[in-house]
């Protein structure tokens, strides 16, 4: 028996795989050890996975955002082994997870679009170059937290034209000040900035609603793409809610750089299943 978990700092996607083959998927709150720690990611995980009945797994491989070095990892694998004691325990990043997802044996580019963003080049077995996404406050560009933040920075700045601020404040009922406390007080700063993208893609058809999201998408291009060597002829694959719901917006933005779309799934889930049975 296998669990798979790919963790955003949204949400966790668990798929519990059984010996036939067949398989269930269980949604929990996202796990991040950046802004968890052992204790916090244990009380997730016995709170939320215990409506569930999970027979001992065999194998456990867990990808998640915030898992980029040992000391990390081996936060979540102490959690994993405090809540499932038995079987073997892999954690690796969200990155390393979407891109086994996209690319299975071929070489490619894999990017995340979702509540973060990250990307990597990979040559068909592990992942050789990759660009620092450096958090959503210095970097993350086109995921849903830097929409968010560019979409709240300009409405507050009155930089956006009146009618869509007012449709902001009719839609949401909050006031600037709350916000503002939301962004400095929140634990998840991140989640609640990737809110808004529904405003986003609820408006997309308004134009300077539009080309704030490809702006920020031509940022992802250029700050992490275009930094891989291989960009010019590889296929650039994505994962993530972000990417799937503004499909249209970011092939706009290959085109416009003469990059090779490859593949833009919702979730690396079902694919990450195929690469373990395989592998």
């Amino acid at each position: 028996m296998i669990l798979i978990a790919d963790s955003g700092s949204t949400k966790t996607e668990w798929s519990l795989i059984e010996k036939d083959k067949s398989f269930k998927s269980l949604i929990t709150s996202g796990i991040n050890p950046f802004y968890q720690d052992t204790s916090d990611i244990v009380n997730t995980l016995q709170s939320e996975l215990s409506s569930y009945i999970i027979p001992n797994p065999i194998h456990i491989y867990f990808y998640g955002a915030g898992c980029s070095n040992p000391e990390k990892i081996n936060l979540v694998i102490n959690a994993l082994r405090q809540v499932f004691p038995s079987g073997s325990i892999f954690a690796g990043s969200d990155l390393l997870g979407a891109t086994r997802s996209l690319c299975q044996s071929m070489s490619g580019i894999a990017c995340i679009l979702g509540t973060g963003s990250n990307s990597c080049y990979y040559n068909g077995k592990e992942i050789i170059h990759h660009v620092p996404p450096l958090g959503y406050m210095l970097g993350d560009e086109g995921s849903g937290a830097a929409l968010g933040k560019k979409l709240i920075a300009d409405i507050l700045k009155r930089q956006l034209p009146q009618p869509i601020i007012n449709l902001f404040f009719d839609t949401y009922r909050v006031s600037p000040e709350e916000i503002l406390a939301k962004v400095y007080n929140d634990s998840f700063p991140n989640r609640y900035l990737a809110q808004y993208t529904k405003f986003l893609s609820q408006n997309i058809h308004i134009a300077e609603i539009e080309d704030l999201v490809i702006k920020s998408f031509n940022e992802f291009i250029c700050r992490n793409i275009l930094q891989y060597k291989q960009s010019s002829s590889a296929e650039i694959h994505f994962t993530g809610s972000i990417a799937y719901y503004f499909k249209s917006q970011l092939s706009k933005s290959l085109k416009a750089y003469h990059l090779n779309e490859g593949r833009i799934t919702m979730t690396p889930s079902p694919d990450l299943i195929k690469y373990h049975l395989q592998n």
